[in-house]
This record gives structure tokens, sequence and C-alpha cells, in this order.
């Protein structure tokens, strides 16, 4: 386990979530090898969907760079050994983002 060796980059979320996904990430590298970066992506994600709800994003890589929009509070960027792990909340179609209450129905926009 690499508990207490992952260095937190840029975070909004509450440090309750922010240890979920440290946690996560580090039962993923206890299963899979660093070199299987989809499927500890694929378990952090699995894992976020099920413990605060679908559209989640999860990317794991050495050398990626990001710009994404995420919903508040939802969003860690963080460093385990030698993987990078940005893990946030993006939406799951417009039907959540204006569920959400964060863009106006697409009708309106069009009309």
């Amino acid at each position: 386990m690499l508990e207490g060796k992952a260095v937190v980059g840029e975070t909004d979320m509450l440090q309750n979530m922010q240890q979920d996904a440290l946690s996560l990430a580090a039962k993923a590298l206890d299963y899979f090898d660093v070199t299987e970066a989809p499927a500890i992506a694929r378990l952090i994600k699995k894992e976020f969907d099920r413990l605060y709800g679908g559209g989640w994003q999860c990317i794991v890589g050495t050398d990626f760079g990001s710009f994404v929009t995420h919903y508040f509070g939802c969003f860690i960027h963080f460093r385990v050994g030698s993987l990078d792990i940005l893990l946030f909340k993006g939406s799951a179609g417009d039907d959540a983002a204006a569920h959400h209450g964060i863009f106006p129905p697409l009708e309106s926009v069009i009309a």
C-alpha cells in the first residue's frame, strides 16, 4: 500500500472525499501494476460513481496535460509515485447538468 506517499497538487474536494480518492488509488495500486493505467482509472472512476453518483472521470498516466470543467467540490489532481491521477465530476449529459441547475435547458439556448 502506498498510503502517505500521495502528493496532492490541486483540489477543491472536501477532506473526506480527498481521502477516499487517495485510498482508492492505493487500493488500485495493490491490485494493478503501475503500467495498467486504464485499469487503475476504471477502478477509481467506478467506485466514485458508486459513492458519489455518476459522471466521474478519471485519468491516470505519467505524461499528460489537461483542462477540464467540473462541478464545484469535485476535482482532485494528485501524484502517487510516478503516476499522476486526475479525478473530477463532469456532466453525465444534458439532463444531469440541467438537473443540477448548472446549465439552462438546451431548448432555451437554441430558441
